[in-house]
């Protein structure tokens, strides 16, 4: 079985993405739940574990939820080496979250981010040639987000489906469901499944 690994994305902790690892392994995969402290410690840290986790074992694919994506593409680009096979983001900001942004500006906005503002705002549209980068993004507009940004067109209620877009994906998909709904849906699971097995989302 393919081994993948699972990152979950800000002020979440690794049970929320149980639902989406049970359907992999419905579907053949082991899952790996990699759990990080996403304000209290540094982008920095969770790429430093997951790239630990890469390397200790047979290669696997990665999927991140929202922040979790992102650590995954800056471990990428930390160490274009490891062994990874295909990456699938779920609804990240790889262009800037303008929900962060909006957050960032307001008093204590330390509290709600800690250490991880600048990925969040930075986000990621770049990483080492030859890796499959796939993206399923929600538009259910659902979610906190739209309490602290405004958003331009489609989003899933805390990022925005063009937030989500970068020159060098494989592929990219909207599915009507909100951001924290992409973890949830049997939908997503399916999709995902085939991007890793495939580098696909069309059947």
């Amino acid at each position: 079985m393919s081994r993948v690994v699972l990152l979950h994305g800000l002020w979440m902790t690794g049970v929320t993405t149980w639902p989406l690892a049970r359907r992999l392994r419905a579907q053949g995969f082991a899952p790996e739940v990699l759990g990080y402290h996403t304000i209290r410690e540094s982008p920095r840290a969770a790429i430093d574990r997951l790239l630990e986790r890469l390397r200790d074992g047979d290669p696997a694919h990665v999927v991140g939820h929202s922040m979790g994506g992102l650590i995954a593409l800056h471990a990428l680009r930390t160490d274009p080496q490891a062994p990874v096979g295909r990456v699938l983001c779920l609804g990240s900001p790889l262009c800037g979250s303008a929900a962060a942004a909006e957050l960032s500006k307001r008093r204590g906005s330390q509290f709600y981010f800690g250490h991880s503002t600048d990925i969040l705002l930075d986000g990621c549209t770049t990483w080492p040639q030859g890796v499959g980068v796939g993206m399923i993004a929600g538009s259910s507009p659902r979610g906190l987000g739209r309490y602290f940004g405004r958003f331009e067109g489609d989003h899933d209620g805390t990022v925005a489906v063009e937030e989500t877009r970068a020159p060098g994906l494989a592929d990219h998909v909207v599915v009507r469901t909100s951001h924290t709904g992409l973890l949830l849906s049997g939908e997503v699971a399916a999709l995902a499944g085939r991007f890793l097995r495939e580098g696909r989302f069309d059947p």
